[in-house]
C-alpha cells in the first residue's frame, strides 16, 4: 500500500537535520537508506516502533537503524503523521527524548516542543525587583503562542538578560513576541506585528496535520513530497534556509501582492533567502506559463553568481529556466548591445582621466573642494538623467548642503559639459547614462519584455537610474510585479534613493524582517552601535530604524585589536588560524576581509609564508565551500554572503 493512498504525512524536524550533521559519515549513508524507506512509507514491517518508557511524551517512539543508532519519531495514536525528530546513538537519542514533550498550542495551532525538565526545575526568584511582564495577562501570554506550563516560567522574569537566558526552553515564535514586548513595543504593535487574530474555531489540539501546515510549525517541521527533495536535504543538513522559513518571510514570500513590495531587514535577516523563495513560489504558483520570465537582479557581478548557485539547491531545472539571474549592469549592457548600442560602457578605469581632465575647468572664482564636483555630478546630475544647463539650473538639489544660485549653477556646468564632451569623443559612457539610455530606448520603441515579475536584492546600492530602468522594464499596475529587498544600514555603493520618486508606489506594501539567524548577538550589537545617532533612510524618503532588530544566535564578543607594525598583525593572524585550526581540523570557515584586492595580495604572500592555504572568494563566481583554505575577500565581495 503507498503512502499517497493512506494521504500518510512525514514532516523532518530542523532537530533532525542538526544531529543528522553531527553523526558519522559512514552512519549518514544507512540513515539516508532508512528515511527514504521511511518516507516510502513508515507502515513497512521492518519499521519497529518501540516504546520510550521513561518518556513524557507518549507519541514519542524510538526506530532502529543499526544495532548502535536509533531515530526518535514522533507517531500520535491518531491520524496518518509522522515526525522523523533525532537521530543519535542509542543511549543519547532515548535521554534526548526523555523530558521532550511535542504539543499543538490551542490558541495559534503550531506544533510545539517543550523541555518539561528544564521547566520543572526552573527556581523562583526571590527579587523584589517588578516582573518583566507584569502587565501582560495569561491570556494574552498565550495567545502570543507561550504554552500555559511555560507561564510561571515567564512570570518569575526581570529584566531583558533574564528573558535572553531560557530563550532555548521557549517556542522560538513566543520568545520573538517576549523580546519585542521588553524591547518597548506596545502588546497591540506586537500582536499586529505577528498578525495575530481571533480564532473562527476551535483548534484540534490532536489534529497533527492541520499543525504542520502552520506557519510557526513550518519555521521547525518540514513535510516532504518528493525523494529527490528529500535527498537534496540530507546532502545538506545544516543549510536550512533551503526548507524553514520564518513566519515573516512566509508572508512575504507566499502572497499576491497588488503592486511593488520593499522588504527591509539588518544584516543576516534573510533577505535574500526571502527573495529567492520568492522567485521560486511566482514561477510555481503565479506565472506559470512556459514562456514567462522573472528577472532576478543585484547589484554586483558576484552576488549575482551566488544567487544562481543557491537558487539552483531549491528550483528544478524547469524552473530555473525561467528565472533569469543578473547583476544590473550587466543586463543594461547585453540589452543595448542587442539594440546596436554605439557606446562603450565603462566603470572607472577609462573615464577617470576624462573627469581629471574636465576638472581643469574647475572655476578659481569658486572655492569648492574637487570632491564636490564628483558629488555633485553623481547625486544630482546623474540621479536626475540631467542633460543641459537649464535642467541643471531647475534641478532640486534637497540634501547637498551647499546652496548655488542660478549663476554659480551655470559657471559650475561648464565642468560637467566639458566631461560629456570628453565622454562622446571617446565613445563612452557611465553605468548611470547606460541605464538611462535603455530606459529610453525601452519607452521609445515600447517594447514589451517576457519577464512578469522582477525581484531586486541589495536595493541600497541602486541609484534613481536602475530604479527608473527596473519599473519600465515592467511597467505599473501589475500584481505580484516587484519585489525588493535591501537595508540602507548596509550601503557602501550609492546615495540614497527615494522609490516612489522612481515610480515605485510601495505605500501599505513596506515590510521589515527583524530577526536575525547569521550573525551572532554580539556582533550584532556591536556593529549597530557603530552608527548609533546615524539617521539612515528606509529607499522611500522615510527613516528606518534598528528597534526590534534580534539575532538568535550568541557568540564571543568582537574583539578590535591594533598592531604598530604589520608584522606583528600578521604574526596575530597566523597564531589565531594556529588555534582555530588545532580546534576545529580546517580554517575554511575563517574569512579574512580587506578594502582592496591590492591590500589582499599582500596579506596574502605574508600569510602563505606562514604555512596556510589560501582561498580567494572571487568577484564573479560562487564560493566553492567544499575547497580547504582561508578565505580572502574584498568588503564588496563578501557582502551577502
Amino acid at each position: 500500500m503507498s503512502a499517497a493512498k493512506n494521504k500518510i504525512k512525514v514532516a523532518i524536524a530542523s532537530d533532525f537535520l542538526l544531529s543528522f550533521s553531527k553523526i558519522p559519515r559512514k552512519q549518514q549513508a544507512k540513515v539516508m537508506n532508512f528515511v527514504t524507506k521511511f518516507r516510502s512509507n513508515p507502515g513497512l514491517p521492518g519499521i519497529n516502533y518501540e516504546k520510550i518508557v521513561r518518556a513524557k511524551d507518549p507519541n514519542l517512539r524510538s526506530v532502529r537503524i543499526d544495532q548502535s543508532y536509533r531515530s526518535i519519531v514522533l507517531k500520535p495514536d491518531t491520524g496518518n503523521v509522522y515526525v522523523l525528530l533525532w537521530i543519535d546513538h542509542h543511549d543519547k537519542a532515548y535521554k534526548w527524548a526523555e523530558n521532550k514533550s511535542y504539543i499543538i498550542h490551542p490558541e495559534t495551532g503550531s506544533l510545539q516542543v517543550i523541555d518539561v525538565e528544564e521547566i520543572k526545575d526552573k527556581k523562583t526568584s526571590v527579587s523584589e525587583e517588578k516582573a518583566l511582564f507584569a502587565d501582560i495577562r495569561d491570556r494574552h501570554l498565550l495567545q502570543l503562542g507561550l504554552p500555559e506550563i511555560q507561564i510561571p516560567l515567564i512570570r518569575n522574569l526581570k529584566t531583558a538578560d533574564d528573558l535572553d537566558k531560557i530563550a532555548d526552553q521557549l517556542p522560538q515564535e513566543a520568545y520573538e513576541a517576549l523580546f519585542f514586548i521588553a524591547d518597548g513595543f506596545s502588546l497591540e504593535e506586537v500582536f499586529q506585528d505577528i498578525e495575530t487574530v481571533e480564532k473562527k474555531e476551535e483548534i484540534d489540539t490532536n489534529d497533527y496535520g492541520s499543525a504542520l501546515n502552520n506557519p510557526d510549525s513550518r519555521r521547525r517541521f518540514y513535510v516532504v513530497e518528493e525523494d529527490l527533495e528529500l535527498a537534496a536535504i540530507l546532502n545538506a543538513p545544516l543549510e536550512k534556509w533551503r526548507i524553514f522559513l520564518h513566519p515573516s518571510q512566509q508572508k512575504l514570500v507566499e502572497r499576491h501582492w497588488n503592486g511593488p513590495v520593499r522588504a527591509l531587514g539588518g544584516a543576516g535577516t534573510g533577505k535574500t533567502v526571502a527573495a529567492m523563495h520568492r522567485a521560486k513560489w511566482l514561477v510555481q504558483n503565479v506565472f506559470t506559463n512556459e514562456k514567462d520570465r522573472i528577472l532576478f537582479t543585484t547589484f554586483t557581478r558576484n552576488l549575482a553568481a551566488d544567487i544562481q548557485e543557491n537558487l539552483t539547491k531549491i528550483c528544478s531545472k524547469d524552473m530555473m529556466r525561467r528565472i533569469e539571474v543578473v547583476n544590473l549592469d550587466r543586463w543594461v549592457s547585453e540589452f543595448l548591445k542587442k539594440n546596436g548600442y554605439d557606446y562603450q560602457i565603462d566603470y572607472g578605469r577609462r573615464i577617470e582621466h576624462l573627469w581629471n581632465k574636465a576638472l581643469d575647468l574647475v572655476p578659481v572664482e569658486l572655492d569648492f573642494d574637487l570632491s564636490f564636483y564628483r558629488e555633485e555630478w553623481e547625486r544630482v546630475v546623474q540621479s536626475q538623467a540631467i542633460t543641459s544647463v537649464e535642467e541643471y539650473i531647475k534641478a532640486s538639489r534637497v540634501g547637498r548642503g551647499t546652496r548655488l544660485t542660478r549663476k554659480i549653477r551655470k559657471i559650475v556646468w561648464t565642468v560637467f559639459e566639458e566631461y560629456r564632451v570628453l565622454l562622446n569623443e571617446e565613445g563612452l559612457r557611465e553605468g548611470n547614462d547606460a541605464m538611462r539610455d535603455a530606459r529610453l530606448l525601452l519607452e521609445k520603441k515600447n517594447k514589451i519584455l517576457p519577464y512578469r515579475a522582477i525581484i531586486v536584492d541589495e536595493a541600497q546600492d541602486m541609484g534613481m537610474q536602475a530604479f527608473k530602468l527596473i519599473r519600465q522594464i515592467i511597467p505599473e499596475e501589475k500584481k505580484n510585479d516587484l519585489f525588493i529587498v535591501g537595508d540602507a544600514h548596509q550601503r557602501i555603493y550609492r546615495h540614497k534613493v527615494v522609490l516612489g520618486q522612481c515610480g515605485i508606489k510601495i505605500i501599505g506594501r513596506g515590510k521589515k524582517l527583524k530577526i536575525n539567524y547569521r550573525t551572532t548577538d554580539e556582533t550584532q550589537r556591536w556593529a549597530v552601535g557603530l552608527l548609533k545617532g546615524v539617521k539612515v533612510d528606509d529607499l522611500d524618503g522615510g527613516i528606518d530604524d534598528q528597534k526590534g532588530y534580534k539575532s538568535l544566535l550568541h557568540g564571543i564578543t568582537p574583539d578590535v585589536r591594533q598592531f604598530d607594525t604589520c608584522q606583528k598583525e600578521v604574526e596575530f593572524i597566523a597564531d589565531y588560524l594556529k588555534k582555530t585550526e588545532n580546534k576545529t581540523g580546517s580554517i575554511k570557515e575563517v574569512c579574512l576581509v580587506a578594502r582592496t584586492n591590492n591590500l589582499l595580495k599582500q596579506y596574502e604572500s605574508a600569510i602563505y609564508e606562514k604555512g596556510f592555504e589560501i582561498y580567494f572568494i572571487r568577484r564573479s563566481e560562487a564560493e566553492d565551500r567544499s575547497s580547504p583554505g582561508l578565505r580572502l575577500a574584498t568588503m564588496h565581495r563578501v557582502k551577502g554572503l
